[in-house]
Order: structure tokens, then sequence, then C-alpha cells
């Protein structure tokens, strides 16, 4: 716990909201001159016993439970990045999910300059690995001379004539990716209708039964086929842009041929 990160950021979110707005009183007693809601009045509007915003504000509340960090979130109109300060501050790690359900649906406009300035195949994709921007070497790669709506539905049911070795080398590591994915969103309509698809495949059913534990993608080496440059090897280069979580930016490095060794082995460290 980080009491005084903590401490900060409740106390200055709290100061933002009237009481006037959530039809309540502003208190007039002798000293009060706090703008903003009073902490007895955070639990009345959450329905929490007296006192127990008191404790989490004031950083006497060990290990807070989630839901009640996510009520205070959604009371305060966090933004994501808040979301996981708040939860790292009270309880030493990362949430276990976002804060609202439109989470990673949209990405900074920014994004679609970044993209295009990269040499190599490179695309960011929202939360449920629909397609939001690409640059042109990235649309190259396919048969059609264009990128797919949803890079997930392409991996899983659409792309296997250009993905080599598809049920060794792509198949039982992008299964996991998108189980996962429905772990965390359940109520994803776009990837709940691509695990329908891929239920009713019968070569894709086994291989999704199956599992998995790889649900990151990031370093990987993996076999495709080019449409212009023929068969080859892409390692895989991912992030996540902050605002967005479940949004990926990815960046593929072709290199036409039989597998070689990359030239960068290994994790980077600083020295």
């Amino acid at each position: 716990m980080n009491r005084t990160a903590l401490q900060k950021l409740l106390k200055d979110r709290r100061a933002q909201i009237s009481p006037e707005s959530r039809n309540l009183p502003r208190p007039t007693g002798r000293g009060r001159r706090a703008p903003g809601l009073t902490q007895e009045q955070v639990d009345q509007l959450l329905g929490y016993p007296t006192r127990t915003y008191q404790r989490l504000e004031s950083g006497n509340y060990p290990n807070p439970p989630v839901d009640l960090l996510r009520d205070v979130a959604h009371l305060y109109g966090m933004s994501e990045q808040e979301w996981i300060s708040l939860c790292r501050y009270a309880r030493g790690e990362d949430p276990p999910g976002p804060l609202h359900d439109t989470a990673g649906d949209a990405v900074p406009g920014a994004w679609a300059d970044a993209v295009a300035a990269v040499n190599y195949p490179a695309y960011v994709t929202d939360a449920s690995w629909n397609l939001l921007t690409c640059n042109q070497a990235f649309h190259a790669l396919f048969d059609s001379g264009r990128a797919p709506r949803n890079t997930m539905r392409w991996m899983l049911l659409d792309g296997r004539d250009q993905l080599t070795n598809w049920e060794t080398a792509w198949a039982p590591l992008v299964m996991p990716q998108l189980q996962a994915a429905l772990a965390q969103r359940p109520d994803d309509k776009v990837l709940r209708q691509i695990e329908n698809e891929v239920l009713a495949d019968p070569l894709a059913r086994p291989l999704y039964e199956a599992g998995g534990a790889s649900i990151h993608p990031d370093g990987d080496e993996r076999p495709i086929r080019h449409a212009t440059e023929g068969p080859g090897w892409v390692t895989m280069c991912v992030a996540q842009p902050l605002t967005a979580p479940g949004s990926r930016f990815m960046m593929l490095l072709f290199r036409p041929g039989a597998r070689h060794p990359s030239p960068n082995p290994g994790m980077l460290h600083a020295d």
C-alpha cells in the first residue's frame, strides 16, 4: 500500500464532487471548509457502514476488497488509468479487469500516425481484436491486399492458408488468447461470436477445447506466407496503449525464407 498516494488520489477526486450534484446537503458545521463530499456522504451514497470510506482514504484499510474500490472509482468517475493507480496504491496490484465495459474500444487518434510511420507491418486493434488502424505494409501481408476486419477471427478461421503449420504453430498459441479475453470480458459479443464459430468448426474445436497457457505473443516467432514475399517468419512485438486496456499495438518483423536466429535473442536489460 502507498498510503500517501492513496490519500491524495481519493481526497482530490472526492473534492471534485459537490454534495448538491448528488442531491445531498452541503454541511455547514463549524470548521467545515473542505470542498466536495464528506467521507460520511461517500459511505451514504455507496451504501457502506459509517467510517468504511474513512478507513480507505486514510490508508487504514489493509487489502480493501476490489468491489469497494470499484464502487468508489465509479462514484468518482475515474479513468482507466486512475482505476489502475487506485488498485496499486490500495492493494499493491493491478486491477483484475477494466473499470468500464467500453475500456479498450478506442485509442487516441495519434496512434494512426504512429502506425503509419512504422516500416514493418503494424496495426492497432481494440479489445475485441477489431482492426482500428494499420499501415500499408500490413495490408500487403494478405492475399486480398487488405487487412482483415478482425485479426482474431483471421488467425483462427480465415487465415489458415497463409499461417504456416497452423495446427501446431498458430492455433495452440492463439486459442488461449481468445479464452483469456473471454474470461475477462464474458459479455463481449464479438469475441463470443468468434468462439461460437470456432466451436462449430471441426478442425478448430478440438484445439480450442484443449486449451493452453500461452496468452501473450510478445517476442514469439511464427511461420507465415507473405502474399508478395513468400514464405517466411514473423517476430511479434506487442504493446498496449495505456488509455485503452485490452487494446494492442502489434509490429510484425517479417523475414523471408527459412527460419534463422533472431539478431537480438533473449531479453533486454539495463546496464
